[in-house]
């Protein structure tokens, strides 16, 4: 079941009956395949939307149907590719680089982890791939990134097993 189609020529997402803005990699898109550790490109293909990481000071409406939690400053997300825990969740202070999932900047204000890379990781093949909030469109380092108020929006119809497909 797919709920969101991105068109990365486009820049846009559909969803809900709705086709909004997006912004994608500054790199570009590329295969699967050809995706690499801080390429900036966002990967092409079919993923599962696997859960939702939100900034404590977000306000909700309706809890989201997929699993979920409230993100803290120890939250971090491994991107070094000789770490054992590369491309999975972990928490600060961590011995490998990895990025810190509390942000000041709001773009980590709500995050869906995307299925990418992870079953199981392959070390350099690309980490922490989000569909998350945008910037203004400004591009990401390879994630999918919408306005705030959409993803806040759909983020109550995410189900389990939802699909976010990447053309």
């Amino acid at each position: 079941m797919v709920s969101l189609l991105v068109d990365t020529t486009a820049q846009t997402v559909t969803a809900f009956g709705a086709t909004v803005p997006c912004a994608i990699g500054r790199g570009g898109a590329c295969t699967a395949e050809d995706k690499r550790e801080g390429d900036g490109r966002t990967p092409l293909g079919t993923w599962a939307l696997r859960t939702a990481l939100l900034k404590p000071s977000v306000t909700i409406a309706e809890a989201p149907a997929l699993p979920w939690r409230w993100i803290s400053p120890e939250d971090g997300w491994s991107d070094a590719p000789a770490d054992p825990a590369y491309n999975r969740p972990v928490m600060w202070p961590h011995r490998w680089s990895a990025e810190r999932m509390l942000r000041h900047d709001g773009l980590y204000d709500i995050v869906v982890t995307l299925a990418h890379n992870d079953t199981p990781p392959v070390p350099g093949a690309g980490s922490a791939i989000f569909l998350h909030c945008w910037r203004d469109g400004a591009p990401t380092e390879g994630c999918v990134a919408v306005e705030r108020r959409v993803l806040a929006d759909w983020l109550p119809r995410l189900r389990p097993g939802s699909m976010v497909e990447i053309i």
